[in-house]
């Protein structure tokens, strides 16, 4: 049986660790739109009329005192996501970050794995 490009984009970047958050969020998310069979983002332009599906989409955050910054999205469509893009800070791993939540135990033996029933078992 042939994987799907789902499985294929799972086998690829899962057990992952290192590299730069910088480095891998690009490729990850062209890929993770291609498994899903979704658009890619557009290449940004100059003025932010355009850019309605880009990575790094500027900002102008003015402060309460007036100071101007001008940071960055990671991903951005608009009216319907933003994503900001995150190294994993798992617990107990070297970089945990103290006081997070745990996220949801998930059985090892149904990662990356789907069946016809999701509320079955694989």
């Amino acid at each position: 049986m042939d994987a799907t490009p789902l499985d294929s984009f799972i086998r690829r970047w899962q057990g992952r660790q290192g590299g730069q958050e910088r480095a891998n969020y690009g490729l990850f998310l062209v890929e993770l739109c291609d498994a899903l069979g979704l658009p890619r983002p557009e290449p940004a332009e100059a003025g932010a009329a355009g850019n309605d599906y880009v990575f790094e989409r500027a900002l102008t955050k003015r402060d309460r005192d007036g100071h101007v910054s001008h940071p960055r999205i990671d991903l951005y469509k608009r009216g319907c996501f933003i994503l900001e893009a995150k190294q994993s800070r798992l617990k107990g791993a070297r970089n945990e970050i103290v006081g997070q939540p745990s996220l949801p135990p998930v059985p090892v033996s149904s990662q990356g794995r789907r069946s016809a029933d999701r509320a079955a078992p694989p």
